[in-house]
């Protein structure tokens, strides 16, 4: 096996990892009167119902009606537009699609059918809630007097202020009916939620805005972001007076304490899918390590870095001997000021990365484990000691295409981009390198070679 098709083979057991069906059919079983979920046991007693959001929400949803099927009474999944293809065999579960990113009406009739099944399930009941990346937007209910475009309104201003995210979930949180353990806080019975984390590290009050999960923040919170961002003078007047409402305690507050009839999986990640590459990294004969699950920054700059280790292991067989794999998840940025061309974050990753391992025989792979790469039909870019050599005999300036974020068209004319179509989930990014035990010396290609 190549080291290109090895680091192929390697993304292809991280994807699996993370598909969503096949994540919570590995955690959900029954037994009996009990349903398993990640080894526990939980007596069913009463009715189970089903409620189901993200881009994922159609898959997941189906590998619990497999395995319970008539057990389910009911149900509601929320999906995103486009996506609802993947929900045949649902049976009475009523399926809605939603907008995303930005929410529409929908997004606010998904929030209102979740919160009314909710609060049917009784003492005796299990709901059980599947949650994918976009469910912040696909299930959406403001709290009341806030109307849908003061909730979109005050999200543009976040996202224009310079706001990180956990300050942008914050204030989302103060305005939802549903967010911040909100929707647990409506249900008797028992709650199950398996989650597919979309979030680095996989903080479960950050996915999705946590619907089923406890909130460390506050109203107090929330108003010190808006001040500090210089956001609140500019808010809908509906959003700033249900947060006064909130600072002098006349509006609901998040939840605050671990709820015992509420329990919270996550069973997919890129955690899960990072150890999945590493451990057939392993089975394949090579000396692997995982670097790291959170990695963030700007793409350019932490392809570098990625590089800096890729050469030292390939010339000084540290600090780990050849063959090697090394394996690192998170997710990566690229800051664009001005006017851009085609690309995104594993595309920029995967040419800046080219600069530095030029002339070496390893091969780096980077790729969004969504399928989809910013505005692009690719999914990242795979590239190796060759590539540079390549760019500069088909007349590229590797500098200036990394300047106009203009990694796209660059990869494509040496056939280094990375298409591998939808692939169902998400959990951020992925980045595999393969250093086999030979070396090269540095060289740049012929012209008419191809390839990593």
């Amino acid at each position: 096996m190549t080291p290109k098709e090895t680091a192929l083979a390697l993304m292809d057991a991280a994807l699996k990892a993370a598909d969503p069906y096949l994540a919570v059919k590995r955690n959900l079983g029954i037994e009996g009167n009990h349903l398993v979920v990640s080894g526990e046991m939980f007596p069913v007693r009463g009715r189970i119902y089903l409620l189901a959001f993200g881009k994922a929400a159609c898959s997941m949803a189906r590998a619990v009606v497999d395995p319970l099927g008539e057990r389910i009474e009911g149900g509601v999944i929320i999906t995103k537009y486009g996506y609802a293809e993947n929900c045949p065999g649902l049976g009475r579960l009523k399926v809605i699609e939603a907008g995303h990113p930005v929410p529409d009406e929908n997004s606010i009739l998904a929030g209102k059918l979740g919160l009314e099944l909710a609060e049917k399930v009784g003492e005796n009941d299990i709901l059980l809630v599947l949650i994918s990346g976009g469910g912040s937007a696909l299930f959406l209910l403001p709290e009341r007097g806030i109307t849908l475009e003061d909730k979109i309104r005050t999200n543009e201003l976040l996202l224009k202020s310079g706001a990180k995210i956990y300050e942008i979930n914050t204030v989302r949180k103060h305005i939802s009916a549903v967010k911040g353990g909100k929707l647990a806080k409506r249900v008797r019975g028992t709650v199950i939620s398996l989650i597919l984390s979309d979030v680095v590290g996989d903080p479960l009050e950050a996915i999705a805005s946590g619907p089923t999960v406890k909130d460390p923040t506050t109203f107090g919170d929330a108003f010190r972001i808006l001040r500090l961002y210089g956001v609140w003078e500019k808010l809908p007047e509906s959003v700033k007076r249900h947060i006064e409402l909130g600072l002098e305690g006349k509006a609901e507050e998040t939840l605050k304490e671990d709820l015992p009839n509420v329990h919270n999986f996550i069973v997919g990640s890129n955690t899960l899918a990072c150890e999945s590459a590493l451990a057939k990294a392993k089975e394949l004969g090579y000396n692997a390590l995982l670097l790291t699950t959170t990695l963030e920054g700007e793409a350019r700059e932490i392809a570098l870095a990625i590089g800096s280790v890729v050469q030292e292991i390939a010339r000084y067989d540290r600090p780990i001997p050849k063959p090697t794999v090394l394996i690192a998840g998170g997710e990566w940025t690229v800051t664009i000021e001005g006017k851009a061309g085609l690309g995104g974050p594993n595309q920029e990753f995967a040419l800046s990365i080219a600069r530095k391992i030029a002339g070496l025989n390893a091969v780096v792979l980077a790729v969004d484990t969504d399928g989809t790469d910013g505005p692009t039909d690719a999914a990242g870019g795979i590239v190796g000691g060759k590539t540079l050599g390549l760019l500069r005999e088909a007349g590229i300036d590797v500098e200036e295409a990394l300047r106009r974020h203009d990694a796209y068209p660059a990869l494509e004319r040496v056939g280094a981009l990375l298409k591998i179509g939808p692939t169902g989930t998400n959990v951020n990014s992925l980045v595999v390198a393969v250093i086999p035990k030979e070396r090269w010396h540095v060289h740049y290609p012929s012209k008419g070679e191809r390839g990593c």
